[in-house]
């Protein structure tokens, strides 16, 4: 075993975890999960069969990832944050046919109690505030806060904000190069 997990925790037989990678007390990783080196997972994580997760992903206390939840190379997952998988659920309806695809790009961060609901994209380096509500796909770099969460601004991959002036402009901390419109962020 090239990983570390508490006693408390349950692996189920098949999942793949890559080296380095730490799963701390009470956390339930099923059969199908693919889980890739260097990640962490907090007390209380559960994580289901149709979940692809990258490299260096850090996903906090009390988390679920429900199938058809993809977290790229070092996405971050604050403590309490919730995933759907199913739009309209009912207790008396099976949908697991119905299940939309979540996919959160690489570097991106969740804050805690945040909630993303399926069928959205969470683009590259984005940040999702604290308790956010994301309802639509989020273009990479943008500060997404409220319920429904909204665009406030853009925010440097090192995790330091932006000028909202559209314009080229460099990140005050590391001096990274980006360019920003009225509705998009990208490296120059």
């Amino acid at each position: 075993m090239t990983y570390q997990t508490h006693p408390s925790a349950i692996i189920d037989e098949g999942a793949q975890i890559g080296a380095g990678t730490r799963v701390w007390h009470w956390v339930h990783i099923c059969s199908g999960a693919q889980i890739g080196e260097h990640c962490s997972f907090g007390q209380n994580v559960f994580v289901g069969n149709d979940v692809l997760i990258g490299n260096n992903v850090k996903v906090q206390n009390n988390v679920s990832i429900y199938d058809a939840v993809t977290l790229e190379d070092d996405v971050f997952c604050g403590p309490s944050m919730v995933f759907t998988n199913v739009n309209n659920p009912r207790s008396h309806v099976v949908r697991k046919h119905e299940y939309r695809r979540t996919i959160i790009k690489k570097g991106a961060s969740i804050g805690a109690n945040a909630t993303v609901v399926c069928g959205h994209t969470v683009g590259e380096h984005a940040f999702i505030g604290a308790g956010a509500v994301v309802t639509r796909d989020v273009p990479p770099y943008a500060v997404m806060v409220g319920a429904p969460a909204r665009r406030i601004g853009w925010m440097c991959s090192c995790g330091e904000r932006l000028s909202n002036e559209i314009a080229n402009q460099a990140c005050a901390a590391c001096g990274v190069q980006y360019e920003i419109g009225g509705n998009h962020c990208s490296l120059l």
